[in-house]
């Protein structure tokens, strides 16, 4: 029996970030009504991560093993995950919002006559229940959700509303079991090969982003001199890359990546809602503007109301410093 399963997604046995920050909400929520959490894992035969998860603060760690979850298929995955709801009875299924998961979960939660409250950004608890907050027409609005009716309850949360540094270590069982799994309707094709330029700009600790304030292509250097010195990545709102600047796989925001690095520069960038809910997450948010009305100004921690002609280098030259 599990009173909260966490779902911890891999490719071919490496770890995605996101299931990380998913234990640490988890671990919040169990704290918050008194449950304990436990971790699955799918895989087609024993899974090498399942000690990595095991070194958080999870009551178990379950490897649903069968050879149909070599690879990923929207069948395969909802009837383990069906199976393994059926066995441990949890109270919650807690998700991180990637596409894999919006993919097969509303199928398991159809199952059970449930559905997915999707991309929440936060929780309350009432009357010994969650009440999830989730963000609505493009981040314009946030609307509360409700839990009614019988477990289980089946959440996702976005990227960044948990930071996966609060996931609290600790040792846990692994056990391993086998699981039902029917027909598969669909073969998987070779797996997509990324250019060998992209970046993955979820795993940076450090972005320094820019907007239109950086003028010109040529100034760009300045902003990734910054970047250097920090150790971070270079990113980009959408009319950097639109025009070509940096390419796509550099932008933030709702037809970009989101993000939530520990330290998020934002160089010229006004912030507009579209960017804003590619980065609203990070740990420390710091603005340079010379427009002091800019929106990103009322979701930065700090902000400078300057040239950042002027502030960029003198800001290089103070980390330098301080590295020295």
């Amino acid at each position: 029996m599990s009173d909260i399963l966490v779902f911890i997604e891999h490719k071919n046995c490496v770890l995605n970030k996101a299931s990380i920050e998913a234990i640490a909400a988890a671990q919040k929520i169990g704290s918050d009504l008194g449950l304990k959490a436990s971790a699955v894992i799918f895989c087609d035969k024993d899974c090498p991560i399942s000690s990595e998860i095991a070194a958080y603060d999870l009551e178990k760690v379950i490897v649903a093993r069968n050879e149909k979850l070599a690879q990923y298929t929207p069948d395969a995955y909802a009837d383990a995950l069906s199976a393994v709801i059926e066995t441990e009875d949890p109270q919650y299924v807690v998700m991180s919002h990637t596409y894999q998961v919006r993919d097969f979960a509303p199928k398991v939660a159809a199952r059970v006559g449930r559905e997915v409250v999707g991309d929440c950004i936060r929780y309350r608890v009432e009357g010994g229940k969650l009440v999830l907050t989730r963000r609505i027409f493009l981040g314009k609005l946030d609307a509360d959700v409700s839990l009614g009716g019988d477990a289980p309850y089946f959440v996702t949360f976005q990227s960044g509303a948990f930071r996966s540094d609060d996931a609290a270590s600790g040792t846990a069982q692994s056990e391993s079991r086998e699981v039902s799994i029917g027909a598969v309707r669909m073969t998987s094709e070779a797996a997509f090969q990324e250019a060998k330029a992209s970046v993955d700009l979820t795993k940076s600790n450090v972005i320094v982003a820019i907007g239109r304030g950086i003028k010109s292509q040529e100034n760009i250097a300045l902003a990734e001199k910054l970047a250097d010195a920090l150790g971070g990545d270079l990113a980009a709102s959408r009319p950097i890359c639109d025009s070509d600047w940096l390419p796509i796989d550099r932008q933030i925001g709702s037809s970009g990546q989101t993000v939530a690095p520990k330290l998020y520069l934002a160089l010229g960038i006004s912030g507009a809602i579209q960017h804003i809910v590619g980065m609203k997450n990070s740990g420390t948010i710091v603005a340079i503007n010379k427009d002091a009305e800019a929106p990103i100004f009322d979701i930065a921690d700090y902000g400078i109301v300057g040239d950042l002609f002027e502030a960029v280098p003198v800001l290089i030259e103070e980390v330098q410093k301080a590295k020295a």
